[in-house]
């Protein structure tokens, strides 16, 4: 293996001890991913990055052997962001730095400078090794919440605000972003198109930091409250899965759908995708009320309503609570019923991290990497 090769095989090492890691595999599609996304420098500097986010001044420590200035360095770094290979964040007026994890991450930052040769290899990889890798640690980067027409009232009044749309929305401090869903733009390029919606503009950025990167960059524009719920409820007549990041303060909210999303095309290859998934509520038909139209078969993007008898039933190994099939029911046939326990989503992104690597890795491993960044070294 020469040198170069190796920088991208370390990298891959590297950030596969990220809490959503990065598999290798026998195609080596991973590698050509990484070969789309940095030069040969730019994966050399990557190595010397951590999963948290740090100053220039300490990454450039790192780089002993190195002939580069700490102004190039920062540069480099400063184009690596742009670029959305790494995540730069500001705090106290000073960019730090730290890797990205591939998804939720890199990919997502291609959106709209995607090529068709990363979008070909990205659906290789999900399929091959991403998908399945990120399962294990049954801690979803992505919840699902009700669409908003599924609660009738008073119930409407006892949904948490974490799996309240509207609520989500109205308590996100601001800039509101929105992108075109990375998702349904790999199918467009490799002529695929999406079957269930021909909208393209359904990511919501509602993290400030971020909604901003978007925008800053060109790949997603500012918008405010108003047009936000206008963008969620086109998506909700289109009957797509409402899909925030798994936390009380996500940094997003996906509109997804079973023909193009890489998180539910994958997991309805499996007999239970409800296992992989973090929502409270399930559907439940009224035998009674049934007519046995199969609207509700057609639309569930999970493949969870069927027939049996002339009527509708539902598959609870494969409901993951979106309430699409409740909307759609001219009859009233289906409602939406909140689980006996209810799952709260972690604090934040970094509480969401720190849960996926915890259910990934030993104690004593975590308890290695408590140690490191007390010691700020690289983690």
């Amino acid at each position: 293996m020469d040198k170069v090769e190796q920088v991208y095989r370390d990298l891959q090492v590297h950030l596969d001890r990220m809490p959503v890691n990065y598999p290798a595999t026998r195609s080596g599609v991973e590698i050509r991913i990484l070969k789309h996304l940095f030069t040969p420098e730019e994966a050399e500097i990557a190595l010397h990055l951590s999963m948290l986010p740090e100053p220039v001044t300490r990454i450039h420590k790192r780089l002993k052997k190195s002939p580069v200035s700490l102004d190039e360095l920062k540069k480099t770094l400063d184009q690596m962001v742009y670029k959305g290979n790494i995540i730069g964040t500001k705090e106290n007026d000073e960019m730090l730095y730290s890797n990205a994890p591939l998804a939720i991450g890199m990919f997502e930052f291609q959106v709209d400078r995607i090529s068709e040769d990363l979008a070909r290899d990205w659906l290789l990889y999900l399929d091959e090794a991403y998908a399945k890798e990120q399962f294990k640690s049954g801690v979803p980067q992505l919840r699902t919440i009700p669409i908003e027409k599924s609660i009738p009232l008073p119930e409407k009044y006892q949904v948490s605000d974490y799996d309240n749309l509207k609520k989500l929305v109205e308590n996100a401090p601001g800039p509101i972003a929105v992108a075109n869903c990375i998702c349904r733009q790999v199918k467009d390029l490799v002529g695929d198109s999406c079957k269930v919606t021909d909208l393209r503009e359904t990511c919501l950025i509602i993290s400030p930091h971020e909604a901003e990167y978007y925008s800053s960059v060109g790949i997603g524009r500012m918008i405010n409250r108003e047009e936000a719920f206008s963008i969620l409820e086109k998506a909700q007549e289109a009957g797509l899965v409402l899909q925030p990041v798994n936390s009380l303060r996500p940094d997003a909210i996906c509109c997804c759908c079973g023909d193009c999303c890489g998180l539910l095309t994958s997991v309805m290859k499996f007999p239970r995708p409800a296992d992989f998934y973090a929502s409270n509520y399930y559907a439940v038909v009224n035998s009674e009320l049934c007519t046995g139209c199969q609207t509700c078969t057609e639309h569930c993007q999970l493949a969870a309503a069927s027939m049996s008898d002339g009527l509708a039933v539902i598959n609870l190994d494969r409901c993951i609570g979106c309430g699409n099939c409740v909307t759609i029911c001219e009859f009233n046939a289906i409602s939406l019923r909140k689980k006996d326990k209810e799952t709260k989503p972690p604090k934040d992104m970094n509480g969401l991290q720190m849960k996926i690597l915890s259910n990934r890795i030993s104690k004593f491993k975590l308890l290695t990497i408590g140690a490191k960044v007390l010691l700020k070294q690289k983690v």
